[in-house]
């Protein structure tokens, strides 16, 4: 596919004329509206773990291959009962990669514990030796983000772990699927906390779980949000915690079986899901490898993605200076719309929760985080992506060759955007 030599922007046709959107998620299927359907007629609410919740938590305990999952209302939740089963409370550190989504960070707080931020590596992964540095007695754990569904390095994280005594942790919300070595990503750490909002590769709408094979911590997630009937039934009576069982730690932080239902009819279609993404991603990253100003991602053999995005890094040196803003102008002008910016998944250092936490936590009045100049990586890695969605249907096939023909396109054509 030939690039034209007149940019959309100054007048010339676009390489997509069809309006978007171009890209939408999750495929929702008869069976996905009947399984919804059945389970509004049948309960809206599921205070134990039966029926449909039991269902999903069953069928995500064999996807992952561990021995326990809990789920819950969303992937905040998870993180929160994550790090609180885990032990994290006041005083605490856990070491976070600079560059995620807050919500891998901001539940510590709310545990009385500080999220000690680490610089990310080239390639948005934890620089294990900035983490080294940050390492003090206080340290408690270490959590491994397998950010836009690319699997974090884990042979390096889990020798991280042991060799400072930390227990490691996983986020894996952009990663269902994803694996290392042959191994699911959220199977490697003590837990995994998972994501299942609207556009995660195993969509519930909204919600989300927690993955172990450590049976004190399941019962300590149970604990703190699944209280009552749940509790009663799966901790034993002979437990230390058993007698908790009624309030568990006083929150409610439970799937909806609406939400349930429509995990359930999504996965065991999510690795044909995985698969055709597999298909699209690499198909976009050949056409791309030799653009000049677009990086695509380089990984091991041994690494397979979920693909939750295809993060290109953009270099504008290579296009005299172009800025990334400008140059996605005129991408969207070629009709690519869902070519975007990362928005909520940045550099943390660029929120002021991180740095003056107290104006919202009155217990971190006296918290002061790191210089602005802490993170550079982070904030350029943050500052030089720009992402595509990867479709998974052999039918949007000529989406990823129109979406990669509009970057070439503006990519040649870029000494027209800086006259």
């Amino acid at each position: 596919m030939s690039p034209t030599s007149v940019l959309a922007l100054f007048g010339g046709p676009p390489v997509i004329e069809a309006p978007g959107p171009h890209f939408a998620w999750p495929p929702i299927e008869d069976r996905d509206v009947a399984a919804v359907t059945c389970q509004l007629l049948s309960a809206v609410s599921v205070p134990d773990c039966s029926g449909v919740v039991a269902e999903l938590e069953d069928s995500l305990r064999s996807f992952l291959g561990v021995r326990h999952v809990v789920t819950t209302c969303t992937g905040t939740a998870a993180l929160h009962s994550m790090y609180a089963a885990a032990g994290i409370g006041p005083g605490d550190e856990v070491i976070v990669p600079a560059l995620t989504f807050h919500a891998t960070a901001t539940p510590l707080f709310h545990l009385g514990a500080r999220p000690v931020l680490a610089d990310v590596d080239a390639r948005g992964q934890l620089d294990l030796d900035d983490a080294a540095r940050r390492v003090t007695a206080r340290t408690k754990a270490v959590v491994a983000v397998h950010l836009w569904g690319l699997p974090e390095n884990m042979d390096a994280l889990t020798s991280f772990s042991t060799r400072h005594g930390l227990t490691l942790l996983e986020d894996g919300s952009h990663a269902h699927g994803a694996t290392w070595r042959g191994q699911p990503v959220g199977s490697f750490g003590r837990a995994a906390a998972f994501s299942m909002n609207g556009p995660k590769p195993l969509s519930a709408g909204e919600g989300g779980f927690v993955a172990t094979d450590d049976t004190e911590l399941y019962y300590r997630v149970l604990l703190h949000g699944q209280y009552n009937k749940r509790c009663r039934r799966e901790i034993p009576a002979n437990h230390a915690l058993a007698p908790y069982a009624v309030t568990g730690m006083g929150l409610k932080l439970r799937i909806h079986p609406l939400a349930a239902a429509l995990a359930q009819a999504q996965l065991p279609r999510l690795k044909g899901y995985l698969a055709g993404r597999e298909v699209v991603a690499d198909r976009m990253r050949r056409a791309l490898r030799d653009v000049p100003g677009i990086e695509v991602p380089h990984l091991p053999p041994h690494a397979r993605p979920a693909w939750y995005a295809l993060p290109l890094r953009y270099r504008p040196d290579q296009l005299a200076g172009l800025s990334v803003e400008r140059f996605l102008e005129a991408v969207h002008a070629e009709g690519a719309h869902e070519t975007d910016l990362p928005g909520a998944t940045r550099a943390l250092g660029d929120h002021p929760l991180f740095h003056t936490p107290g104006a919202l936590l009155p217990g971190y009045s006296d918290h002061q985080g790191p210089p602005d100049d802490s993170f550079t990586t982070a904030q350029r890695v943050h500052g030089s992506t720009v992402k595509l969605p990867v479709w998974h249907r052999d039918q949007d096939l000529h989406l990823a060759d129109v979406y990669t023909a509009a970057i070439i396109k503006v990519a040649e054509h870029h000494k027209d955007l800086v006259k």
